[in-house]
């Protein structure tokens, strides 16, 4: 009697369920004084799960936060403005402020994913003095 053997069919993965090998990447300013500074930029296909920025220092709450996907604005939004507009709580719009004693956490992350075809920017543009650093996280996996 032949012996017959059995193979297993790989599945092809299309990662619908989930992102397909997630990562984080992060970028560091410090100081950071006046202007705009980008803090992470990664070529795409892609796919945009959250961001994160940290600052520390200034006093006025006027740092911009800035993401672009494919050269296109998905927020411009100051810390100030992110507290006067009352997103310092969870909300279905996606952005949060957190605010600590010393540093300050703005959150972006929408309730579907983004995916980015050419390209996506994280930056920041300072218009307060006396930031010591900013840091930013993006989550991001494979289109």
């Amino acid at each position: 009697m032949a012996r017959q053997r059995v193979f297993e069919e790989t599945p092809s993965r299309t990662c619908s369920t989930g992102v397909c090998n997630p990562k984080r990447t992060q970028g560091l300013k410090a100081p950071a004084s006046k202007g705009r500074h980008t803090l992470v930029s990664l070529k795409g296909p892609g796919v945009f799960v959250a961001a994160q920025v940290t600052k520390q220092g200034g006093n006025t709450g006027l740092t911009f936060v800035n993401l672009e996907i494919d050269g296109r604005n998905v927020t411009s939004l100051s810390f100030a403005a992110a507290d006067n507009m009352g997103l310092t709580q969870q909300n279905p719009y996606g952005i949060v402020l957190l605010r600590g004693k010393l540093i300050e956490t703005f959150t972006v992350g929408f309730t579907s994913l983004l995916r980015f075809e050419k390209d996506l920017v994280l930056s920041v543009t300072v218009n307060e003095p006396g930031v010591v650093q900013i840091i930013g996280n993006v989550i991001h996996g494979q289109a």
